[in-house]
């Protein structure tokens, strides 16, 4: 834009320069402060109402080298897709009941979202309760590598403690 099309030239003479009250156009002082400043104090309303989380911890993300991501699988899907494993290489089916290691096809937990309509025997890492009690359902198995751990042996865990603070 050339120099002599601009508004200060037009506005020559002018006090205000067609902004009103000689106040109202001054620096950032005009409009309380520039970007979020004042957001603790006179925005706060604005702040507290319209960005609720804008302050306040936001947690922490844990180490790469600690972050272990297993793999899972449902049973429904497992059932579903029982074929294409056996072709690929993954299953092996004798006598009407399906072998599948989910470990070596890269799965470490078995979860029991879905419907169980063949006889599987599983092998994988750890697996849900919920997903065994369908499995042996419809009359397979599931081999687990981590046993779990049942409620009992918390109890049991508790006594012991009582009594090695009592004695």
């Amino acid at each position: 834009m050339a120099h002599g099309d601009r508004k200060v030239r037009r506005m020559r003479g002018s006090r205000n320069h067609g902004y009103g009250n000689t106040q109202k156009h001054r620096g950032a002082g005009s409009r309380g402060g520039r970007g979020m400043a004042g957001s603790k104090k006179h925005r706060w309303v604005r702040v507290s109402k319209y960005m609720p989380g804008y302050f306040g911890s936001k947690g922490f993300t844990r180490p790469r080298s600690l972050v272990s991501r297993i793999r899972t699988v449902n049973v429904g899907w497992l059932s579903e897709r029982i074929g294409k494993l056996v072709e690929a290489g993954v299953a092996s089916e004798s006598g009407g009941v399906y072998t599948v290691d989910l470990g070596a096809a890269g799965y470490g937990k078995l979860l029991g979202d879905g419907l169980v309509d063949v006889k599987l025997n599983v092998k994988v890492d750890t697996c849900s309760p919920r997903a065994r009690e369908k499995i042996e359902a419809a009359g397979g198995s599931v081999e687990t590598a981590v046993q779990e751990e049942s409620s009992g042996s918390e109890a049991a865990g508790g006594s012991d403690a009582a009594e090695e603070t009592g004695g």
